[in-house]
């Protein structure tokens, strides 16, 4: 993994910026729309309005590319995201705080498209599985070091805004001058809702609940933080807590799901979840237990996202994998969409603590659906199934597409390798 991050390091210093700029600027919204006076609600619409953009440029943005080029797009995406960035202090009105957070789910999600073509164009088949964990990683340690930043200088000036808006300008200048163009691509069709359903009703159902909770993890923890009272140094570690949990969590959640039933496992995990979300809706006034709170709904609802993905493909066969993944992104996109506008209702009912039962409620919904579902059919045999891939929530279904491609040659090397191997046991016993 040394020589892949050598062999592409601009590129992934660049995307570390970009996402302690994009993070830096998630849980500001709620730091600074809690000193402009918005209500919880109109800042779950703010927070809501980043998915929206998202989920619309992960469709328009392979069409951008395929007219004007990889360069032309991510330039013009870049300058989008500083210009929005100090719009937000100038401009403190919430129709203006909705639409620039459109723009900047827009544009993020398009430079996420065009860095992970970059990547995946100069990765060889060998390298393209660690380059996409890499990648992965990467963004997950961005946004982490992004509330570092945030206890820094005083939020109800510029200067916040001012530093992700630099951050993401200077992240422009090792990518652009250190990777070459590459030839426009064909994003993937998502697979029909209803086929979809069909397929794997556990991974459909698990999809839309796990994006309501990623969106509250990415935006609303620091709105639930700024309600319940919390100083800026709290804040900063309350919203790391959520993505410490996923990276800690991750790889020993993936090692499981390759050796039992996978829906065993999401029910488990969700289920952690849930009963985390349900302490933290009933011990809401410690700090501490916050904390843990948050590291163990973070460490349940990111694995998840990776976990029904392959047991989705459990059941698919491998030209179906990457439409497949396409559509469950999509549904994920439309839970992101929905669940922070109802937690912002549910806080202006119940108060910050009302944050959890958008957390506590899918999460239990999941782990009883999960064990409803181990009643319709057998699980597949371990020994059949697909291998654990990590996918990230922060990305795109490009980077899904190639980290599916990666697992397919992984796979196809395995099984050459077994028969190798077969033929020369064979070889030598006859």
């Amino acid at each position: 993994m040394v020589n892949v991050f050598l062999s592409s390091w601009p590129l992934f210093f660049g995307v570390m910026l970009l996402m302690v700029g994009n993070g830096l600027q998630g849980s500001l919204m709620g730091v600074r729309g809690g000193a402009a006076g918005f209500s919880p609600f109109i800042m779950s619409v703010v927070i809501s309005a980043y998915f929206l953009g998202f989920m619309i440029a992960s469709r328009m943005t392979p069409e951008m590319i395929r007219r004007v080029g990889h360069v032309r797009v991510f330039a013009a995406l870049g300058s989008l995201i500083s210009a929005a960035l100090i719009i937000f202090p100038t401009l403190e009105h919430p129709a203006v705080w909705i639409a620039m957070r459109v723009i900047l789910g827009f544009a993020f999600c398009g430079v996420y498209v065009t860095s992970e073509s970059w990547l995946n164009n100069a990765a060889t088949n060998d390298t393209r599985g660690q380059a996409i964990s890499l990648y992965m990683i990467t963004q997950m340690v961005g946004i982490i070091a992004a509330q570092a930043l945030l206890v820094v200088p005083d939020p109800s000036g510029y200067l916040l805004f001012v530093i992700p808006s630099v951050l993401v300008s200077i992240a422009f200048a090792p990518i652009l001058l250190a990777i070459s163009p590459t030839p426009a691509f064909e994003s993937t069709k998502p697979m029909n809702i209803t086929k979809l359903f069909t397929t794997s009703p556990l991974a459909f159902v698990g999809m839309s609940l796990m994006g309501a909770v990623f969106a509250l993890q990415f935006g609303m923890s620091a709105v639930f933080a700024t309600e319940a009272g919390m100083t800026l140094q709290q804040t900063s570690v309350f919203v790391a807590a959520f993505y410490v949990g996923a990276l800690v969590c991750q790889y020993p959640l993936g090692w499981l799901s390759d050796r039992m039933d996978r829906r065993v496992l999401i029910a488990s995990t969700a289920l952690a979840g849930g009963l985390a979300g349900v302490v933290g809706l009933t011990m809401s006034d410690s700090f501490l237990v916050l904390v843990g709170v948050a590291a163990v709904i973070g460490g349940s609802a990111n694995p998840l996202y990776s976990l029904l993905i392959a047991y989705a493909n459990d059941f698919l066969d491998v030209e179906d994998m990457a439409s497949a993944s396409a559509g469950l992104m999509f549904v994920n996109g439309v839970g992101a969409v929905i669940g922070p506008i109802l937690t912002g209702w549910f806080m202006e009912q119940m108060g910050a603590r009302g944050y959890f039962v958008l957390i506590a409620v899918p999460m239990l919904a999941l782990t009883g659906y999960g064990i409803y579902r181990m009643t319709k059919r057998p699980a597949p045999s371990v020994d059949e199934t697909g291998s654990y891939t990590y996918y990230a929530p922060t990305g795109t279904v490009v980077a899904m597409e190639y980290a599916q491609e990666a697992a397919m040659e992984a796979a196809e090397a395995e099984a050459e390798a077994q028969a190798i191997a077969s033929e020369r046991e064979s070889g030598a016993s006859g």
